[in-house]
């Protein structure tokens, strides 16, 4: 395991990574996410990972009960993150932060006798998450922008602006997806959009719904 490891292309990604299905969650290139894990087959992933490449793999279930049973079927697609914080806070649970890595799909589900799950990564098709700001120029952000600003005003939501206006079209479009109050099936949208510019119109495209359906539901109370 090297400390500060960097991947620059797919090839230098293991062929199997630990499954860590995640409802809710959206991990994207550069970006981190914290979670704070308990359950002991979580606790034994991150033992080993720690131990090796340091990369875990966040993925959603597909189905909606995530409880299924004896796991539940996994989303084509998730990404790799790698552990780049990790604290013991008592009671059994460890607190850590991933940073995204690259998206990967998954090619196939591994036999295994670890208590957590096992997938099979095929990031070929993602060549681009390993360069930063790869697609940034076809960014809309102008558009992204007033969407934004539409949202935050009709959900009475306080942004930083002044970070806005310094955040790169990269930072701003894949940090804007991960905070986005949105549901599994839009931030699996969101996490498989081809390019930086297919997000962001995405992310445009869903605040407009969510605005309309708003406005739909003020008219009918009235």
């Amino acid at each position: 395991m090297k400390l500060n490891r960097t991947y620059r292309q797919p090839k230098e990604m293991p062929l199997v990574l630990p499954a860590f299905p995640l409802a809710g969650a959206l991990l994207l290139p550069r970006r981190p996410i914290q979670l704070t894990i308990f359950e002991p087959r979580c606790l034994s992933m991150l033992d080993d990972a720690l131990a090796g490449e340091r990369l875990i793999g966040i993925i959603q279930p597909s189905g909606d009960d995530e409880a299924e049973e004896p796991a539940p079927e996994l989303y084509p697609i998730g990404c790799a993150g790698r552990i780049v914080q990790y604290a013991e806070i008592g009671d059994d649970r460890c607190f850590l932060t991933l940073l995204g890595v690259a998206r990967f799909r998954v090619a196939m589900e591994q036999t295994t006798t670890t208590p957590y799950r096992l997938v099979r990564a095929d990031f070929s098709d993602f060549a681009d998450d390993f360069c930063e700001g790869a697609g940034e120029d076809a960014v809309d952000r102008d558009g992204l922008v007033e969407a934004l600003r539409a949202f935050a005003d009709a959900n009475k939501l306080k942004i930083d602006w002044d970070d806005i206006d310094k955040a790169s079209n990269e930072a701003l479009v894949n940090g804007l997806a991960m905070l986005s109050p949105y549901g599994a099936k839009e931030k699996q949208a969101l996490l498989e959009a081809a390019d930086l510019k297919s997000r962001a119109e995405i992310l445009v495209a869903i605040a407009q719904m969510e605005l309309a359906r708003s406005a739909d539901a003020s008219i009918q109370l009235h």
